[in-house]
């Protein structure tokens, strides 16, 4: 895990507590969809914390983010409340989405979340329109969009690539590539080696990033923002990580392999980044038990409050369904 001498302490601990907050949130969401509790699919984002955390982290609350299926961790790392994420889940009304949007279609615009999105490669476009947006307005806003190595065979992506570059769009591409696009290995679905290669076709910069190092996402996401915001245009990060549940809850994984799955289990972003701030005399170890202990209550607390909140009602079935403008 690289150094960390330009990150301020604050912002290294705030980072850590966000991740454990997501991974926890993770796990919750996970037993109440065993429960049966959760409707509909559920794409868990445990495993790639560092990558929501570490390029939020370098976002203000007017800055837009699009997001993917495998949404929550985006959401709690832009700055969404776990109460009303959990309540949206659960289908209840108080949720970010008034219980109707559900695990894939979470969204809070107040803070620039444009939204989670079960279709693949849907982000790219939306955040070209917000980037616009921001360029017209002549603000210094920036949009990030996060999508998966899937979705990077999809039209979209390479449309929105090349309208992003003609125009020096303030946007920053992540694409999240945890190996496996649902079931179907890198190597089977594209031809290149990384993801990443394929910025010089659109003229833009572009990297490849360790994506179970936050430190790493942070410093790689910084300069692609201050790029955007001075004007010069669209950058490309392949963010290199491993989600540590199936595809979507209730697959069976039969795809990868035990040595595969373990191997990467021991380079989880979370541990990684504990050991690192506790080595460089960040935390100790009881402050990190601490944060722990209270990101595990935040959740617990989130859950009560949102079983305790009531469904929309029936009669509200069409409503929330088109934008109003005044």
């Amino acid at each position: 895990m690289k150094d960390t001498p330009k990150i301020p302490k604050k912002k290294l601990i705030d980072m850590y507590r966000q991740m454990l907050l997501i991974r926890y949130h993770e796990t919750k969401a996970a037993d109440l969809f065993a429960a049966g509790k959760i409707v509909g699919y559920v794409h868990l984002y445990a495993g790639e914390e560092a990558i929501a955390v570490g390029a939020c982290a370098n976002l203000r609350d007017d800055d837009y983010i699009t997001s993917t299926h495998r949404g929550h961790g985006h959401c709690i790392a832009k700055g969404c409340d776990v109460k009303y994420m959990i309540a949206e889940l659960l289908g209840r009304e108080t949720g970010y989405c008034r219980g109707k949007g559900g695990s894939m279609h979470i969204a809070n615009v107040k803070i620039g979340m444009l939204g989670a999105n079960g279709i693949v490669g849907a982000g790219p476009p939306l955040a070209c329109g917000a980037a616009l947006s921001a360029q017209i307005r002549g603000t210094d806003q920036v949009c990030i969009s996060f999508f998966g190595d899937g979705a990077s065979n999809q039209g979209t992506f390479h449309e929105s690539l090349n309208l992003a570059s003609i125009w020096r769009l303030p946007v920053v591409f992540i694409a999240e590539n945890n190996l496996y696009a649902e079931t179907t290995p890198q190597k089977y679905h594209m031809n290149v080696r990384s993801i990443a290669e394929r910025g010089a076709a659109y003229g833009m910069p572009s990297a490849e990033v360790d994506g179970n190092d936050v430190v790493a996402v942070y410093e790689a996401v910084d300069e692609a923002v201050k790029r955007a915001r001075a004007g010069l245009g669209p950058t490309l990060l392949e963010c290199i990580t491993y989600r540590l549940r199936g595809h979507n809850e209730g697959d069976d994984m039969l795809y990868r392999t035990k040595e595969e799955f373990e191997e990467w289990k021991k380079k989880e972003p979370i541990l990684r980044f504990k050991k690192k701030l506790i080595e460089m005399g960040v935390l100790k170890e009881n402050e990190a038990n601490k944060i722990e202990e209270a990101c595990l209550k935040e959740v617990e607390e989130a859950l009560s409050f949102a079983e305790g909140c009531p469904h929309p009602k029936p009669e509200e079935l069409f409503e929330d369904v088109y934008v109003s403008y005044p």
